[in-house]
């Protein structure tokens, strides 16, 4: 198993634009291969900063998602309308 940290930072005044599209996004995740739980958290301290906590069977899952049409569609709108700078994403692996 490996837990992926996915980091974002919004436009300020986009933060609800980007908790809604995660509500959607949710639903592709569970329907990806390998994927068992993902999170949505809020920094306290940056209204505009995001952590995705998720949780995959392996690397090569995640890997599969990210490259994916469904995947693809989402940051493409993030990249041109929410985000403020590209986002980071780390693995975690258990």
């Amino acid at each position: 198993m490996v837990t992926v940290g996915m980091n974002y930072h919004v436009i300020p005044g986009k933060q609800k634009d980007f908790e809604e599209k995660f509500s959607g996004v949710i639903d592709a995740l569970r329907a990806a291969a390998g994927h068992t739980s993902s999170t949505l958290w809020k920094d306290v301290s940056d209204d505009a900063s995001y952590l995705i906590t998720s949780e995959w069977s392996d690397e090569k899952a995640f890997q599969d998602f990210i490259r994916s049409d469904a995947f693809r569609a989402v940051t493409t709108w993030g990249k041109e309308q929410i985000l403020s700078g590209r986002p980071q994403h780390k693995i975690y692996k258990h």
